[in-house]
Parts: structure tokens; sequence; C-alpha cells
């Protein structure tokens, strides 16, 4: 008996179509803004994906790896035709604003403060639309990708799967037809220029111009096919076959469903126009349900643009219920990043690399999409059925996974040195490089967590990459923004760890340091975070990869010694210079700092556990671990927590300060610092940077900020006052709240025993996001005046890292 889908109860969700009365807005003009209709991606990772907005428009697509696209196509859709007796409504189900095209088709109504017209859910990777007060019919879409923890294969596929559960509540019977329409947009996602020229922008950041071929179709046709079980449309292109090996946007969109002529009749239309008015399509479709059963495969002329169109129609009796599938395939096999440099798709290890599969790859979800259901339930099920945890944090824990997909990711095919492919994320769609390896410190632990392969991949790229060398010289753009002039600086010293493994316009993997915004040659945290993550990755997937810290250990010695040249005093630890040169790259530290010192003990640390474990000679890093832990102490600690830095005077309380002994009890090295000192410092800064921060935002405005109209705060200042007032109301990052650096926080805390706090302060940042249009392009930083910069970013996956600790504290507990 077919049954009703259960919805998670702690999935995300919106009415369908209401907006914002006040969602936030970028800080920065020129930082991206798409407004806050953003819904789950899907597709597979480093496959390309497509966003479905709550309104039901589909509007996100990257699908040229490290590109970004947003727009509503208002021709791929899907509509429902219903009709109870004589009476016959039909809707095509986006409620938002199309653009002049298609006006023969009737849109579905947006929920209004008074009425719902259904609701939108999400819990990564699956999404649902709940179609209410409009149909007579009960209807619920189904939306997911295969995406399946410590899955390396279907994990990659480029498929959506929409399963659509129709139920009659009524006593009379009613037919139901359900359209899914395309337009065929082979060749549109890919760069026309190909050599774009790289500038830098008001904000200091390097960027180019991407411009796709959006809306040229001209020679692209679409086929019918099938067989006596399934009926698709496969879209192509006339020259797809001279295409060997493909460029970057060549290939294949499929659409599919299955036969049963016993329940269900499916009409088919294999050319119509997605920019007319749609009444070749909507006359007939909205009369009975049918479509035309036109077979046409003439490719589109210059300047004409085709779709293909699948509608299934059956009739429900009283009480019945039925479930209709459809499925959503691309075949995309190749990234190009520069011209010339191609790189095939993980995916293409199945389906092979002709660009021509995507039918395959349609015909693969229609026979196993249920076995992915429930291995994705399975995978998900024990969390969701956690009472200790409570259903905000669920909902915030899987939905922050959606920039494994969104996030400009790239996954290429295996080779005999990297078996599993390599792997890379954006930062985010602003700074768009990948795997900045300062802000993966707290927004890799999701990728650990779950594909902990995919992780050590990206570490093993950033290995492979510290002894290289590029004496090319750049502008610095930090110096830009002050409108001073900036000294020239070299691509990438040898020896010195990357900060990124370069953008989707050069060579991701083989040419790093992409970003100039500061001298990362120059970043005192580098170094030690890379030898952090290499022994994280070791231990908390079981202790046993010893290949791995082997793959590692020469880079390991090579940037420790290359960090310890900073040490100008030959006190142990290298200092800050007074220029911006770590994590937080608008903020300067002098001298010994409390984040980076933190750092550069525990990752002395960390490498003189690997080197035992490697039976490798560690003298060098024991003498230096002897002479910096008692400077640490003696320069920075002041009774009640530990000072910004050693040199410039300030008093300023510091979020993030113990970073490096919240990695040193992760990994169950030696304390950085007295544990007595750690649970000050701590509470110090939950008290100063979230508590008095959030009061002195109260206190002082006038007239109120606008984000004190919500009765939540916000999350923790970066750094602040002991009184939670700015040191320079002027400043930068010490007065945003970063989303990522805020999880990081609550992981320490609840390794400090401080749970409640901790979950306190996450769930703070997590109600900003979810109730404020931020939803699926989590920001870096949040500020007081409802403002957010680089929206899809990376560090957000924190808080798996809070998931971590309490586990990790479960486990220790007698």
């Amino acid at each position: 008996m077919t049954k009703l889908p259960v919805i998670p109860a702690c999935a995300w969700s919106r009415p369908i179509g209401l907006g914002w009365e006040k969602p936030y807005t970028v800080r920065y003009a020129s930082n991206l803004d798409d407004g806050a209709w953003h819904g789950m991606p899907l597709g597979g990772f480093g496959a390309g994906c497509i966003g479905r907005s709550h309104g039901g428009d589909f509007n996100l697509w990257h699908l040229d790896g490290g590109e970004h696209v947003f727009r509503s196509m208002p021709a791929c859709q899907f509509s429902v035709f219903e009709q109870v007796e004589d009476q016959t409504q039909t809707y095509a189900l986006s409620t938002q604003a199309e653009d002049g095209t298609l006006s023969t088709w009737k849109w579905y109504p947006a929920s209004t403060k008074e009425l719902k017209t259904g609701t939108y859910h999400a819990l990564y990777p699956r999404s649902w639309f709940v179609y209410e007060n409009v149909f007579q019919a009960t209807l619920t879409c189904e939306q997911f990708s295969p995406i399946i923890a410590h899955n390396y294969q279907e994990t990659s596929y480029p498929i959506a799967v929409f399963e659509w559960t129709a139920h009659n509540p009524t006593n009379k019977p009613i037919t139901l037809s359900i359209l899914l329409t395309w337009e065929n947009m082979v060749g549109w996602f890919t760069n026309t220029l190909k050599s774009p020229e790289v500038v830098v922008r008001d904000d200091g950041s390097p960027v180019y111009d991407y411009q796709p071929h959006i809306g040229e179709s001209a020679g692209n046709f679409n086929t019918l096919t099938g067989d006596e079980q399934r009926l698709g449309i496969v879209m192509s292109h006339e020259k797809a076959d001279s295409f060997i090996p493909p460029g970057e946007g060549d290939g294949q969109w499929a659409i599919a469903t299955p036969l049963n002529p016993y329940l269900a009749e499916v009409f088919y239309d294999t050319r119509w126009n997605p920019v007319g008015d749609g009444s070749d399509l909507w006359q007939t479709f909205s009369k009975d349900g049918s479509l035309g059963d036109r077979d046409d495969e003439t490719p589109a002329k210059e300047g004409e643009r085709i779709g293909g169109a699948i509608a299934v129609r059956f009739t429900l009796k009283p009480g019945q219920t039925r479930q209709i599938p459809f499925m959503l395939s691309w075949d995309f096999p190749v990234t190009e990043f520069a011209q010339g440099v191609n790189y095939f798709r993980r995916y293409t290890d199945f389906f092979g690399r002709t660009g021509l599969n995507a039918w395959t790859i349609a015909r693969t979800a229609l026979k196993h999409y249920r076995t992915w259901q429930e291995k994705i339930q399975t995978w998900q099920q024990p969390i969701l059925d956690r009472t200790d945890l409570p259903d905000w944090f669920k909902m915030a824990l899987f939905n922050e996974l959606y920039d494994l997909t969104d996030g400009g990711t790239l996954w290429s095919a295996a080779d005999e040195r990297d078996p599993v492919g390599q792997f890379a994320v954006l930062e985010c769609l602003d700074y768009r490089w990948y795997e900045s390896l300062d802000v993966r410190l707290y927004g890799s632990f999701g990728l650990l967590m779950l594909w902990s392969e995919l992780e050590k991949s990206v570490i093993r790229a950033f290995a492979r990459a510290i002894p290289d060398s590029d004496e090319k010289t750049r502008v610095i753009g930090y110096y830009y923004t002050l409108k001073s002039e900036s000294p020239l600086a070299i691509r990438k010293a040898a020896g010195a760890t990357p900060h990124d493994l370069g953008a989707p316009n050069e060579h991701v993997w083989e040419k790093t340091n992409y970003t100039s915004y500061q001298d990362c040659n120059l970043w005192k945290d580098l170094g030690s975070d890379f030898v952090l993550q290499v022994y994280r990755d070791y231990w908390l997937t079981g202790a046993t990869d010893v290949e791995f810290l082997a793959d590692c250990w020469d880079a390991i010695v090579q940037t420790l010694h290359y960090l310890k040249a900073f040490d100008l005093d030959e006190d142990g630890i290298p200092e800050n210079s007074g220029a911006p040169d770590q994590t937080f790259d608008d903020w300067r530290l002098q001298g010994v700092s409390a984040y980076c010192g933190g750092l550069w003990i525990a990752a002395l640390e960390a490498a003189i556990a690997i080197g035992n474990i490697l039976a490798r000679p560690v003298a060098t890093f024991e003498n230096w671990l002897e002479r910096s832990r008692p400077v640490y102490q003696e320069k920075l600690w002041n009774g009640e927590y530990y000072r910004l830095d050693s040199d410039s005077g300030s008093d300023i309380v510091m979020a993030d300060q113990l970073c490096g002994q919240f990695y040193a009890r992760l990994l169950n090295l030696p304390d950085v610092v007295p544990p007595e000192c750690a649970e000050s410092a701590l509470k110090t800064i939950y008290d100063s940077c979230f508590l008095k921060f959030n009061d002195h935002v109260t206190q002082t405005s006038d007239p109120p900020h606008p984000s004190l109209l919500t009765p939540h705060p916000i999350g923790a200042a970066n750094g602040v006052r002991p009184d939670g007032s700015p040191e320079n109301p002027n400043a930068t990052h010490p007065l945003e709240v970063w989303t990522g650096i805020n999880f990081g926080l609550a992981a320490f805390l609840v390794q400090m025993n401080l749970k409640t706090e901790a979950l306190t302060l996450t769930k703070s940042v997590v109600q900003q996001i979810y109730e404020n249009g931020l939803q699926f392009r989590t920001p870096e930083a949040i500020t007081a005046d409802r403002t957010f910069r680089a929206s899809h970013y990376l560090r957000a996956m924190a808080i798996w890292a809070v998931l971590h600790t309490l586990d990790a504290g479960k486990r220790d507990e007698p």
C-alpha cells in the first residue's frame, strides 16, 4: 500500500512562495547578493548542480565548475492539471514573477501570512514541496540526489530525482496530470571569455568576468527515447558525436519517467518553444492534462530555443494514493580551468567520458532511486532519532552540507595517484578560490566525518604544493583598499604552505595561492593549520592510515622550518608582523599572538606525534616546543584571558584566541595552556564576545539596529573589549559575527563541559541564517545591522565539529 511521505520533523520549512519582509543584505556592494530565494541544491559532488527555490522555480545553475549563474528559467518547471467531475484547474508550480515569456501559463499562487498554499521542507540532501489549499488532491514532491555518507560512487552522480505522491482525500475520483518541462541548455554553461582578464575589485579581491552562452541554442535538438518500461527525452547538440573528447559545456540533458499503461498515460512533446507564450503546450495540457505526442528532432535554428516535455496522467479513486517518479539527468563530463586545462568529472568513472550518457544515467536512477532513498535515511536516521540533539541543530547540521554540492565543487576522475580522484570546494563565490586552508581548519569537519577519503585528497594536494615556488610578483589587494602603494610580492615561496589550491580560471590543484588580498607567504597560521589537519585526519579516522602521514611528512618538516624563520627574536614562537597576516586578514596582530602562537604550539605537538609514529627525528620540534610554551603563557596570560598579542597593547578579547588549545584537546595532545586558564578564557569569551556584545548593541543603538526587531542575539563577535564594546567602532573583522568561527567556538565550549553555553551560541547563529533569508547561502560574516558578507561560505560546515565534540564528550562519560 502506497503511503504518504514522512518528512522529518526537524526539516527546515517555509511557506511556498512567501518572501521575507527584511532579509539580510550585503555589507559591500561588490559582494554577491542574489536575494533570499535559495533552496536546497540538487546534483552530485563535482557533477554540477541546480537549485530550486521555495517558490518552486529552478534558479541556481552551477554546471560549470567554480562558476555561478543565478536566474530563473521559466521553461524548467513542473505543472499540474487536476479534474474533479467537470471542474478543472492547471498551474505551473512556480510562484515567482516570470520574465514575460509563457504568458498563457497560470502560475501557482504564493502563500501569504493569512493563507498557506503549501510548505517547502528541506533536510539536505532531500527536500519536499507539500501543496495545500489549492488542489483538491494532496500533492507532495520529494526531490533528492544520491548524496550518501561514506559513498564514493553514487554521491558523484549528475541526477535529480523527483518523486511525486498524490493522494485523494475526497469521496470523488480525481484525475491528475503532472508535467515536467525542460529547456535544452546544452552548450550554455562555459565561459565565452577563454582568457578573462583578472582585475582587483574594490574589496581587494581578484576577480574576472564570467560570460556563459546562455540562450545560444542553435544546433540543439531533442530525441524521444525509451523502451517498454520507461520513456524519456534526451537533449543534445547536432554535433555531439564529433565532440570526442567533448569540451566544457558539451553533453546532454535527459528527462524520464516509468511506463505503466495499466496505471497511467504518458504524453510527450520533444520540441516546443520555451520563450514563446507557452500556448503550444498549455492549450492542450490545461484542457485535459495531455500533450500532443510530437516527436520532432529538428535542430534549433540560430536565435531559436527548444524544450522537451513529459506528462503523466492518472485517476485516483477516493482514498487512493499513487507515486510518480521523474528523473532529470545531465552529462557534461568536462571541467575546464584555463583554456586547454581539462579534467573529467568523477562520475565519468562510472558512465564514460563521451558526454552521450544522460539517458543511461536517467535509467540508472529509475532503477535504483528507492535504494538511494533508503541509504540516505539509513545514514541520517541515527542522528534524527537522537533525543539529546534539538531539532534546530539536526536541521542545520544536515543543511549546512549543501555547500559540498553547490560550492563550485570539483571532483575529478580517479587515477593511479588519486584513487578516488581529487576534490575541492570554493572558499565562497565572492572569494573564488579553492579549499582556503585557514577556512577549512573548522570548515572541513563535515567532509572529514562523512567522506574522509575526499578530505585526505585535499590535504595531499596541499602537501604536494608546499615545496613548489612561483616567483611571479603581484600587487597586494589589502593596500589597494587602503589607497596606498602596494609592495610587490611573489605568488608562492618554496616551503610556505599555500593559502588555497587555486581558482577555476587557472589550474586548480597545480597553481596555488590565487588570492592576492594579502601576501600569504607571510601568514603565521597556514603552516600550523596544515600540520594540525594532517594529524586530525589521521587521528579522527581511526589512527591507522600511516601511509597518509608518510605522504605528508616531508611537507610538514619543510613548512614548519619555513614558519620558524619568522621567529625573529629566537624565543621559539614566530611573531606576527603588524600586518593582517592570518585568517583574520583585516586585523593587525603584533608580536606573539594568542591565535597564531597557540596554533604553532599545537602544530609542534602534532608534528612530534607524527614523527614518533613514523620513527622520524623530532628533536628540533621538541626543542622549539620547550621554548615556546612558557613564552606564550608569560607574554599573553593576563589572569583572566589571553591577550590579543604581545606588542599592540590591546585589551580586546578575541573569540578564537585558543583555537590551538581546542585542536590539542581534539587530538588528545598535551594542553597548549593550563586547563584552568583555558576555562577562564573561554568563560570570558562567552561573556564578553557573546553576552555583553549583544547587550552593548542593544543599549547603544539609537535608533535601534534592525536586528533588534527579532528576539535573538546574533552570535559572538570576533573581538571586543571585556565590557562588550568595540575597541574601534569602525573595525571590520573584530565586530563581525563569523558563522564558522562561532560553530568552532561552540565546539570548544562543549569540549570544556559548557554544553548549555555551546548550544545557546550555536542556536543564535542558526536562527539568524534560517530565519532571515540566508538559507543555502550561509555567509562568512553577519553584522548587527543585518548585513552579510561572503555567501555560500565553506567555514560554516564547522557545525559538524560541534557534533563531534558532543559525541566525544558522551564517549568520555563514565
